[in-house]
């Protein structure tokens, strides 16, 4: 392993290696490692104070994560810094992999899929605004000539952030990532790049390595790159909509000649789909984990006349209002995550409930409605009642090791009430001289 991640790096023309990886909320942490220390990073990794790191299971007396690097990720980013390269690490503890890391869960999952005969496949739609703060410390939308009522799909609002959008298009594709669509997205300001699929694993990391492009190009140019689900009230939320397929030593798996529903799929893609839907909204703390989640998948419309946030678990042909969109007969698209999303995590979660779904041959109902007429949980608190009762997603969480899932559930509990007891600009509205 020593030899390959140094043979990548001289290829490269790498000086250093931000060796990385996510804690359970999805933040990015990481230690900057010297090209001459490659070997040592490769063989031992390099040491974190979990407790440190935010919300990896760890408490301040508890020994060091230990971030191994993954070879397979090494992805060499120059057009950041000169000389600069990003692997992703899977964090160990007492030289065992260690069951708090996303990335673990992750693959402990992809196992789970090829125990049952199956190879996962992924696709992901990474929507962000691009803003600008004010001189009170607010937000406004960086390209102040974004105005439209309807801007989605705007060919000047493109053409305006055109050294924006082609500098990560470019970057993408010198990384083989294929980027094939950049467009405008349907709020003011927001925006959407899009990848070829790939297997499970190597689509997480991308999303997370994209996450910190987007954050460090728009930087540069003075400029914030957020994926909050819902900064503007009145604007459409930003999604991470994942699109998923399932293949069989090598053969995808849900085409189907032969259909009486009429989308084209085999029994074992509806039973996928049976069991997203089943679990739907358990899934929902998963993959759309914030406060901030709620005021997406909650709005009633936006400024442009739609939410594109799904309120109840009903799938359907080529219909964006649905919580699972079919395209077509080689995927379907999970529309109920948002930009806040850990893809480690969200990805796991829809494996594990799709699969389980497949093992039970779970029906989903008739098109255009699913197999649950409960609406979406209203809030984050919702969702994480919802989580904890539903053993199969937890247990998603708890693969690689007990005790992960009731973490979680408490971390997040603890985010909500923190937001609960704050006071809100609308209350002062509310209520300052109201009575």
């Amino acid at each position: 392993m020593a030899s390959d991640l140094a043979t990548l790096a001289e290829q490269s023309g790498t000086k250093f290696i931000l060796a990385l990886f996510v804690d359970l909320r999805g933040k990015p942490c990481a230690k900057l490692v010297p090209v001459e220390a490659v070997d040592l990073l490769a063989t031992d990794g390099v040491g974190f104070a979990g407790y440190a790191v935010g919300a990896m299971g760890q408490e301040p007396k508890d020994p060091d994560l230990m971030a191994i690097p993954d070879p397979e990720s090494f992805t060499p980013i120059p057009f950041v810094k000169d000389g600069l390269a990003l692997v992703h690490c899977d964090p160990h503890v007492n030289g065992q992999p260690w069951p708090y890391a996303p990335r673990v869960i992750l693959k402990s999952l992809i196992q789970r899929c090829s125990d049952a005969g199956f190879e996962p496949w992924v696709g992901a739609e990474v929507e962000y605004f691009l803003l600008s703060r004010n001189a009170d410390g607010g937000i406004a939308v960086a390209d102040t000539a974004d105005t439209a009522a309807q801007p989605c799909y705007d060919a000047r609002g493109v053409t305006r952030m055109y050294d924006h959008l082609t500098a990560v298009s470019t970057a993408m594709n010198q990384l083989g990532w294929s980027n094939y669509a950049n467009d405008h997205e349907d709020g003011n300001g927001q925006f959407e790049q899009n990848f070829e699929f790939a297997d499970a694993l190597t689509t997480a990391d991308r999303v997370i390595t994209l996450r910190y492009l987007l954050s460090m190009i728009a930087a540069e140019r003075g400029m914030i790159a957020t994926f909050m689900p819902k900064p503007f009230g009145d604007k459409t939320g930003s999604g991470l909509h994942f699109h998923l397929s399932l293949t069989s030593g090598g053969t995808p798996v849900f085409p189907a000649e032969e259909d009486s529903r009429g989308l084209g799929l085999s029994d074992t893609a509806y039973g996928f789909i049976g069991g997203i839907l089943e679990h739907a909204c358990a899934l929902q703390a998963v993959v759309a984990p914030t406060v901030n989640s709620y005021k997406r998948t909650g709005a009633v419309s936006t400024s442009s006349g739609a939410s594109w946030a799904p309120r109840l678990p009903t799938y359907g042909g080529n219909d964006r209002t649905h919580y699972i969109r079919v395209p077509d007969s080689d995927r379907i698209e999970m529309r109920g995550g948002d930009g806040s999303a850990n893809p480690y995590l969200a990805i796991a979660a829809a494996l594990g409930a799709g699969i389980d779904g497949i093992k039970r041959s779970t029906d989903p109902g008739a098109v255009g409605q699913g197999v649950s007429t409960r609406t979406l949980p209203p809030t984050l608190l919702h969702a994480i009642e919802d989580f904890e009762t539903d053993p199969l997603v937890t247990g998603v969480l708890d693969t690689a090791g007990p005790g992960v899932a009731e973490y979680f559930a408490r971390v997040k509990r603890e985010e909500f009430f923190a937001y609960h007891s704050s006071v809100s600009a609308w209350e002062l509205d509310q209520y300052l001289t109201a009575f």
